[in-house]
């Protein structure tokens, strides 16, 4: 089982990655909407994994304490 530092920066690395495809997604939304819409789907998807992150290392902080 990964460790709590492994996940935490997994979760940090998930969350810039969303962050410049929400930027990027605003730049193209005008001159190519299908790109925008394939990089907010994968933003999503990234999101949904940050989400169980979250809960994971909710996990190992209470089995720690």
């Amino acid at each position: 089982m990964p460790r709590l530092a492994q996940i935490t920066g997994s979760l940090h690395i998930h969350n810039f990655y969303i962050g410049k495809l929400k930027a990027k997604q605003e730049q193209l939304f005008e001159s190519d909407p299908d790109l925008a819409m394939l990089l907010d789907n994968v933003a999503a998807i990234l999101s949904e994994h940050a989400a169980v992150l979250v809960e994971d290392i909710a996990d190992i902080e209470d089995d720690g304490a």
